[in-house]
């Protein structure tokens, strides 16, 4: 729809970025401010005015640092876009192609990342449906911003999105009857940590004579028996998230997250010994307080990367708290 070096108002295209079934997106320079930003440009531009602003209000609800950002919508010669925080970096999908499996801390980083953005769309009713590598852009500073919101659907009367959207790949056995609920985008986010971990999907595309098999489990392996290299404690969360049964699985991206962070806390933390006379009784009485205490959202002051509740180390920078 737009050439580069086309001015559309006080935009210049530059060039595309990419294009999907809902629109192209294109890089551009806002020629007022001398700052790039990405354009995108949805294909159905037929539809009535009101309808075409659902997306921009939607992603203004989300204001997250592991989000893509809106910046504005705009209508100028009769085309309507877009106009988003513009990412430089490459897709999460392009890493893993490269470098097959990650190395598990630098995965269990980008899920953690992950994990916090899609906590913070859900806590905003907002679901994604279609979470997947190539919807994540991970800058040259490894930071990681979740993409293409767009094909999601705000939750404000029916429980649950009623649209057959995703890549099938990465699709919850629900999706495919089109029964979207929050805890589909964690399936997606157990199938994306499947393939950071492994270098590769937990099974090939479902036609659909596998669809019952995959809604039995039928189709899913262990990660464990394709990397030896994962923990055990990684490999349940792994398959907790991708539960066929909608109530086995992850709820909340925030659970997924706490257990992550609970596997790198404790495999940061040296072993601690008993100090002298302290009963085990008295210690065992201690947790058991401790475990009554509501858990609040921690932040190392370092990293600014998320802790686990009861972290006095942080696991990824491993600096004192």
């Amino acid at each position: 729809m737009f050439f580069r070096g086309q001015i559309i108002g006080k935009y210049k295209i530059l060039s595309t970025i990419g294009s999907g079934g809902f629109g192209t997106v294109y890089l551009a320079e806002d020629t007022w401010i001398d700052k790039k930003v990405a354009l995108k440009v949805p294909h159905k531009q037929n539809l009535d005015f009101g309808e075409l602003l659902r997306e921009p209000r939607l992603l203004a609800t989300l204001n997250h640092p592991n989000i893509v950002a809106i910046l504005t919508a705009e209508k100028q010669e009769n085309v309507f876009f877009i106009v988003m925080e513009f990412v430089p970096g490459e897709t999460l999908e392009a890493i893993i192609a490269r470098e097959g499996a990650l190395d598990l801390a630098v995965g269990l980083d980008y899920i953690c990342q992950i994990c916090n953005a899609v906590d913070h769309a859900h806590r905003h009713g907002v679901l994604h449906r279609d979470l997947r590598p190539s919807n994540v852009i991970v800058t040259d500073h490894g930071l990681l911003k979740v993409a293409d919101f767009g094909t999601s659907r705000f939750l404000e009367i029916a429980a649950h999105g009623t649209t057959v959207i995703g890549s099938p790949p990465y699709m919850a056995p629900e999706q495919f009857s089109g029964k979207a609920v929050f805890a589909s985008d964690l399936y997606s986010l157990g199938v994306t940590m499947f393939q950071m971990l492994t270098g590769v999907l937990p099974y090939d595309t479902p036609a659909p004579a596998d669809l019952e098999r995959l809604q039995r489990g039928e189709l899913l392996t262990a990660p464990r028996l394709k990397n030896p290299k994962i923990p055990k404690a990684i490999n349940d969360i792994v398959l907790k998230a991708m539960a066929p049964d909608i109530p086995a699985r992850y709820q909340r991206a925030g659970d997924l997250l706490s257990d992550v962070l609970g596997f790198r806390d404790s495999s940061a933390r040296p072993a601690r010994t008993t100090p002298p006379g302290a009963s085990d009784e008295a210690q065992d009485i201690q947790s058991r307080l401790k475990a009554r205490e509501p858990p609040m959202p921690r932040f190392c002051w370092h990293c600014r990367k998320p802790l686990h509740a009861r972290s006095d180390r942080c696991p990824f920078c491993g600096e004192a708290q």
